[in-house]
């Protein structure tokens, strides 16, 4: 490199830099602990001077070498995640943004491959910088927020500073290339809470309008703005709804049609709903109900649900489609292209959730949660529509409930009427009854269950429900007492329904913790599950599963719960495991190469998937049917072995 700023510069923040980094690398030769304080409060104070960040880009190899990253996770720079990043840019302490910071500027330089390092391609490093200034493109305007503004030490100051700085090297371009990839990515799993997504696809409509910016539009960029803010010709240029209603009056028969095509399209190209779509349903409802089809892009099954439940699919639209609840006209579009309406209870379950009377608790929570913009059965009704159009759309965030998410989501796709009932009762009674072993639970009275605070970041069904089942499933383990296998053995058939399997097995002792006929919990796995050893058995109902969850590095994070929903060959004739993960965002990196497919591989929208053997690294706990097992001694050997030495060189090294 260049060096901008030699050592034993004349600038005395660069110069201190310079001895205490000397004095930190000798301090790690005799004591590999060394705390590494003093040269970060030195790195943090260099970069808030002019020239600053040029001079530690200078000196990566030196902070390198002499031990700054070692021994934490910014030592492993391919392991690093962009999401955890800005964390640590924008929420840490002081220590944390300033080592951040360092490993960004250490990440350009290697993009750039002014510095190499043996732990990652220039191009990956590229990729990641660029995916973390996506994530912070609201400091692409050089302005801080009040709360970057507040942050002591100077460190909302020090982190414009670097992304202005990787912005000089990096570009516009790729910055938008990356924000699009992630919407997009997003977008394929069609989640039902997407305002983060929209704010998102704010930002990219406001670099292209911005003149003082040198970004060009792409088609893709362009198709996400578009399909939010303008997908038809009545409402291209965005002019605001009240403009958009006037000019709905004027249109002539083909004009309407036209404009409900193009809503169709838009929705069912993207999975967003723009709030011009639940005005234009609006107004055609009862001017023009044979255009609903069109405007909500069903095919014939689509239809004839419709039809069959006409009366009932108009009052959905007139009591829970509004702008501010613009994506359960995707919901319902999805509920109706799934044939649900076909099942009478459904119908019957939909009719009572519309004429619901809420408790005084369920009316301030929703209101609390989702504002006034709307009455709170609206936001509910909305919910209900969504979760049964997108079962595989429904997310925990980062709450520990994933247990109760997956049952909302089985419940969804596979019994939507009882999941009607659940939340009856819980939004006007504040209760959920069901029993275990012939023992009658109320949720009512019960304590707290994984989640110590109310989940407020999820659906308004999934707020309505998930604490009341986190209380039910944390009490039927106490009602299990000590028993001689996994609890969830006996929980999970009485949780979520008659169709999960009475065979069961976990991978560890419950006494002691380490693996158990490892081997033989494999073979079991492949004989229940693969079509070449169960004799070509299906899934035939969704089964709930425990993974042993791992990082991007393969270390073990902890249990999770997911459902098997379908193991079929792909279309490049791999067998492939489709799941389904009640985290936000199924495309999780678990290391050694395994990463979580969302799109591609013929994965249907919400579903994740992963080879057969890579996703059997990673079993934990799952249930099968005892009377349907395939033959074990036909698995292969090779393969078993590749799959516990998956398995014992990541989560289970120390079992």
């Amino acid at each position: 490199m260049n060096m901008k700023y030699p050592a034993g510069s004349i600038d005395p923040a660069i110069a201190e830099f310079d001895a205490t980094l000397a004095r930190f690398a000798q301090a790690r030769k005799a004591d590999p602990t060394a705390s590494s304080a003093d040269v970060l409060e030195a790195a943090r104070v260099a970069m808030t001077m002019p020239g600053g960040l040029d001079a530690l880009y200078e000196r990566v190899a030196a902070v390198e070498t002499a031990g700054v990253f070692a021994g934490r996770d910014w030592a492993q720079p391919a392991i690093l995640q962009p999401g955890l990043a800005v964390h640590s840019l924008r929420r840490s302490k002081a220590d944390i943004t300033v080592i951040e910071a360092l490993s960004e500027i250490r990440m350009l330089a290697i993009a750039s491959r002014d510095y190499f390092h043996p732990g990652i391609a220039a191009e990956q490093a590229r990729n990641f910088l660029t995916q973390v200034m996506a994530l912070n493109l609201d400091l692409l305007s050089g302005q801080m927020h009040e709360a970057d503004r507040e942050r002591p030490q100077a460190l909302g100051t020090i982190v414009l500073s670097l992304y202005q700085f990787l912005l000089e090297h990096l570009g516009y371009e790729s910055i938008l290339a990356s924000l699009v990839g992630e919407v997009e990515r997003l977008l394929a799993q069609r989640p039902i809470q997407t305002d983060s997504i929209k704010k998102m696809i704010s930002q990219i409509a406001k670099c292209l309008l911005d003149p003082e910016l040198h970004t060009a539009a792409s088609d893709d960029a362009a198709r996400l703005v578009t399909a939010l803010f303008g997908p038809t010709e009545g409402c291209r240029e965005d002019p605001g709804l009240e403009v958009y209603n006037q000019r709905l009056a004027s249109m002539d028969e083909a004009a309407l049609k036209a404009e409900a095509t193009d809503f169709g399209a838009a929705m069912g190209a993207t999975g967003l709903v723009s709030a011009y779509q639940p005005a234009f349903l609006r107004f055609i409802r009862k001017r023009r109900d044979d255009l609903i089809p069109i405007a909500l892009g069903l095919s014939i099954t689509g239809v004839d649900a419709l039809n069959c439940y006409s009366h009932l699919v108009y009052r959905l639209i007139d009591d829970a489609i509004f702008p501010e609840t613009s994506q359960a006209a995707y919901g319902l579009a999805m509920l109706l292209e799934r044939g649900t309406l076909l099942h009478p209870s459904v119908a019957a379950g939909l009719w009572r959730q519309i004429e619901l009377k809420l408790s005084v608790e369920t009316t301030d929570l929703l209101i609390s949660v989702f504002g006034e913009a709307q009455s709170p059965r609206v936001f509910l009704l909305a919910g209900v529509i969504s979760i049964l159009g997108l079962p595989l759309g429904v997310g925990q965030g980062n709450n520990p409930t994933c247990q109760s998410v997956i049952g909302l989501s089985m419940w969804a796709g596979n019994d939507a009427d009882y999941l009607l009932q659940l939340l009856a009762w819980a939004a006007r009674d504040n209760e959920i009854v069901t029993r275990f072993e012939g023992e009658q639970i109320s949720s009512k009275g019960l304590e707290q269950g994984l989640a110590k605070e109310l989940p407020l970041d999820v659906d308004a069904v999934s707020l309505m429900l998930v604490p009341h089942l986190d209380r039910i499933y944390v009490e039927m383990g106490r009602l299990c007492g000590e028993r001689d296998d996994d609890l969830h053995r006996w929980i999970n058939p009485e949780l979520y329904g008659w169709w999960v399997g009475h065979g069961f097995r976990v991978v560890t002792d419950i006494h002691t913790g380490k693996l158990d006929d490892y081997e033989g919990f494999i073979r079991q796995f492949y004989a229940s599950y693969h079509p070449y050893y169960n004799n070509h058995m299906p899934v035939i109902h969704p089964q709930p599963a425990g993974i042993a969850s791992t990082d991007s590095g393969g270390r073990y994070v902890g249990r999770h719960a997911i459902t098997i929903l379908r193991v079929v060959l792909d279309a490049n004739n791999q067998m492939r495991v489709y799941f389904y993960n009640p985290n936000n965002d199924s495309g999780q990196d678990w290391g050694q190469g395994i990463v979580c497919s969302i799109r591609g591989n013929d994965e249907l929208n919400g579903e994740a998937s992963l080879p057969f053997a890579e996703f059997a690294s990673r079993m934990y706990v799952y249930h099968y049917d005892p009377l349907e097992l395939g033959d074990i001694d036909a698995v292969p050997d090779e393969e078993v072995a590749l799959v516990m030495q998956l398995g014992r060189t990541s989560w289970a090294k120390d079992l």
